[in-house]
């Protein structure tokens, strides 16, 4: 289930965002950039559409996927 990012308190929004950005794993090259720069980018990017927040009935948790590897449940 796709959540707008509208729909969610700003705080909430950015506790999640910053929760997707510091996750074990994550790649952003060879530039590091601050919290605040990566959180500013996926919220652009959450703007443009080109990322949604994924909702997960089945397992009770919310994800940020890009537009090209969403696929509904």
């Amino acid at each position: 289930m796709i959540i707008p990012h509208t729909d969610i308190a700003a705080d909430t929004l950015n506790a999640l965002i910053e929760e997707f950005v510091t996750r074990d794993g994550t790649d952003y090259g060879d530039i590091e950039s601050g919290l605040a720069t990566k959180v500013q980018q996926v919220m652009n990017q959450l703007e443009r559409k080109d990322v949604f927040i994924v909702y997960s009935e089945e397992y009770e948790t919310c994800t940020i996927k890009s537009k090209e590897t969403f696929v509904a449940d």
